[in-house]
């Protein structure tokens, strides 16, 4: 699981990076900052999750992380169709927000199949 708090926290400072590159036009920083605030909050979800007091609210954390990331996408879809960033300078990021995706909807699918076969205990 370290592994998994590694890899938000890398990907967080990867955008607090790419934020700082953008150039300073409006809407560069308005769409920078979203994505910055979304970007950035994946790995504080997780950390959240995995200080879950029930698989319930281990859930609702990672699919809220689900959601940030989700909107990340979508961000970063956007400075590159405006043309504020070209296509191929994301493509490392598009990749991790791909692979982020699928391994949280992994350990979401996993818990609630844990929940059901455990009658909802964790652990």
């Amino acid at each position: 699981m370290s592994d998994l708090r590694d890899r938000t926290k890398a990907f967080a400072l990867r955008i607090i990076k790419l934020y700082t590159a953008l150039p300073k036009t409006t809407e560069a920083q308005v769409i920078g900052r979203q994505a910055l605030r979304s970007g950035t909050s994946i790995g504080a979800h997780y950390r959240e999750a995995l200080r879950a007091r029930s698989n319930a609210e281990y859930i609702s954390k990672l699919e809220v992380g689900l959601q940030e990331l989700e909107e990340t996408g979508y961000w970063l879809e956007l400075l590159a169709d405006a043309e504020i960033v070209t296509p191929q300078r994301l493509d490392s990021l598009h990749q991790e927000t791909k692979e982020l995706l699928a391994i949280l909807v992994s350990c979401v699918k996993t818990a609630k199949e844990n929940k059901k076969t455990e009658g909802g205990n964790m652990k």
